[in-house]
């Protein structure tokens, strides 16, 4: 049976004109992909924005819809372009490239995991290649464009709220001696994906949950956020980073002892960021779903920020 080439998770109704969708959270591994590749079980899913679909798990119950990968990102990135081939990897194709991005081995098509790990040990065919991009790719896109197209003319404007993840050693290395690591970064490619308003309003949630946020350092948004956002036609995109020690076990790729009281944090983000375009009071939001605005402190309060327990 071929596998879906996503998952969409929608609400009975649609209240809110924000949409959620994670393109790299997909973790179907496939029995012909893994006799394709050279790395175990743990190194291959390092590129994974492992997860992250049981984060924002929760945003069709308060009215916004949730678009899910289903194919793992070393296997196709669904955050890039279709034309981001790279001929070091595929056979037959143009090695005449100045994108930054294929030639470190990460177009659509991965020629490495995050950690430059190569995946093969020789090229694969450019048919494999357009199969994976016709397979997964352009439905994943259309279904996103769809989403956005609909819950802009219901709404007259749509936020997507693009969300991954981030390895901890990627925000380690940002600020000097004594200056907070963040644990969100937004990014909407230097206020060009998305009109500002909302960015403050998306930061908000994120700080209002006791997390620390910062913008665009060390991740702008990549496709997605280029491709998707433009204020102009009221259509904003927003790509979210969320520092992986916070819920999981970034060695043994396993959920984190603190996964459960994470996503209870991010209920409360989510609940926030779908109120970012709705029409409407809090007070309607709080009828509606039940929930209260905490006092702020409710992720220092219990949930600290430290790197996931290694898990057995």
């Amino acid at each position: 049976m071929k596998t879906a080439p996503f998952n969409l998770r929608e609400p009975a109704v649609q209240t809110s004109n924000v949409v959620f969708a994670s393109p790299h959270s997909g973790r179907n591994y496939f029995r012909s992909f893994l006799r394709q590749s050279m790395l175990d079980g743990n190194a291959i899913r390092s590129s994974e924005d492992a997860f992250v679909d049981l984060l924002f798990r929760d945003a069709p119950s308060f009215g916004s819809p949730l678009l899910l990968a289903t194919a793992p990102r070393a296997f196709i990135d669904l955050n890039r372009g279709a034309d981001e081939l790279d001929p070091a990897l595929i056979r037959n194709v143009s090695a005449d490239t100045k994108n930054p991005r294929v030639i470190s081995g990460l177009g659509v098509i991965p020629r490495v995991v995050t950690n430059g790990l190569a995946i093969y040990s020789g090229k694969i065919g450019l048919r494999d290649a357009q199969t994976r991009i016709e397979d997964f790719w352009r439905p994943y896109h259309r279904c996103l464009q769809t989403l956005l197209y609909e819950t802009r003319r219901q709404f007259g404007e749509a936020v997507l709220i693009d969300c991954h993840s981030m390895p901890h050693a990627a925000v380690e290395r940002i600020g000097g001696s004594g200056v907070p690591q963040p644990e969100i970064v937004l990014g909407d490619r230097f206020e060009t994906a998305a009109r500002q308003e909302i960015v403050d309003r998306v930061e908000a949630a994120f700080s209002g949950a006791g997390l620390r946020v910062m913008r665009n350092t060390p991740f702008a948004g990549a496709y997605t956020a280029k491709h998707y956002g433009r204020p102009s036609k009221g259509q904003h995109a927003i790509q979210v980073e969320i520092d992986r020690s916070l819920y999981m076990n970034e060695r043994h790729v396993v959920p984190g002892r603190k996964l459960k009281a994470f996503q209870t944090v991010m209920r409360e983000v989510i609940a926030e960021l779908t109120l970012v375009g709705r029409q409407g009071t809090q007070l309607a939001a709080e009828q509606q779903h039940g929930w209260k605005p905490s006092s702020g402190n409710s992720y220092r309060n219990g949930f600290k920020s430290a790197s996931a327990e290694r898990v057995p």
